[in-house]
């Protein structure tokens, strides 16, 4: 009874602190817009937008628990992940929402199983879920940035032959590249008109969208910088090896479809089995849980599995 009174009190209180923090926010937002409203003298036409290079590290929407959070490295980290998904999140809100959804998982199995552990283990997956969530955002924001990076390079290449300069041409990307790559190069843009140094901004940026491709442009244009020459031409060569990676990723990921399969289907099978055996005859399966021999079975089957899964995802992930 207490495991059930703690699953439902971490419940509540996640669900409650969600809800508090998004209607902060909106209130906020709400009262911002309407201070800035009663403000405006006149009229002022709306342009294209211009990019915030304020470092607003947001861990919270409550005060003091933002400070608390500032020093602890894993929060830090889930930001910066935020940051390159593009949500609005904050990292107390994943937390909340994946504890949240554990602890209602965890009292829902347990309803059923009256097993405390097995309840509080099976329900993990569930509250890795919002994780799972920003990281798969993630994934494609990057794929998508990748994909439309040596398209943006050729756009700037064109610019610098027309008698542009460096910084120019990536103002002009800014303005004619598609998302996620404007906001970025945006940010990067501004970043320079406010006189921070190229170097600085190039890390900032490579920090921002962590790709191998664009390191790749960062460090041609830094060596560029250094020791000269013609920075369109180099652009251009960057552009057609970025294309042939992007190229020869696509067939390395068709070739290894079969293979991400497999390991999918005998990674979850095992464990769908158990759960459609343990609904159609409890008695049976309860036998894995309840004895000595039957806990040390399941262990050995978990394990085995999990470095079955490893195995086969270092065999297809083929690194370029």
């Amino acid at each position: 009874m207490l495991l059930v009174a703690v699953l439902v009190f971490l419940a509540v209180f996640a669900l409650a602190a969600l809800l508090m923090g998004a209607a902060k926010s909106q209130s906020a937002e709400q009262f911002q817009k309407s201070l800035d409203t009663a403000l405006r003298t006149s009229f002022i036409p709306e342009g294209p937008a211009i990019a915030d290079v304020r470092k607003n590290t947001v861990l919270s929407s409550i005060p003091w628990l933002n400070r608390l959070l500032t020093g602890i490295h894993p929060i830090l980290k889930l930001r910066r992940t935020l940051d390159q998904a593009d949500l609005k999140w904050t990292p107390t809100q994943v937390v909340l929402a994946g504890a949240a959804a554990w602890a209602i998982s965890a009292y829902a199995i347990y309803l059923r199983t009256r097993l405390a552990i097995i309840s509080c283990l099976l329900a993990l997956p569930v509250g890795a879920l919002p994780f799972f969530l920003v990281s798969q955002k993630r994934r494609k924001r990057l794929a998508r940035f990748r994909q439309k990076l040596p398209d943006t390079l050729d756009l700037m290449v064109s610019a610098m032959r027309a008698g542009f300069s460096m910084i120019a041409a990536f103002g002009h990307a800014a303005n004619e590249a598609p998302e996620p790559i404007r906001r970025e190069f945006r940010l990067f843009f501004e970043e320079q008109n406010f006189g921070v140094d190229l170097r600085t901004a190039s890390q900032n940026l490579v920090e921002r969208v962590p790709l191998q491709e664009l390191r790749i442009v960062t460090t041609a244009m830094l060596i560029n910088k250094d020791s000269g020459g013609n920075l369109a031409e180099v652009l251009e060569k960057t552009s057609s090896v970025i294309r042939q990676r992007f190229r020869l990723k696509q067939q390395i990921s068709t070739h290894t479809a079969q293979g991400r399969l497999t390991g999918h289907v005998l990674s979850v099978l095992p464990v769908a089995l158990g759960v459609i055996l343990y609904l159609v005859n409890p008695e049976y399966m309860k036998l894995l849980f309840t004895t000595s021999l039957g806990r040390k079975i399941s262990a050995l089957a978990l394990a085995m599995n999990l470095c079955g899964m490893l195995i086969i995802r270092k065999i297809v992930n083929i690194r370029i």
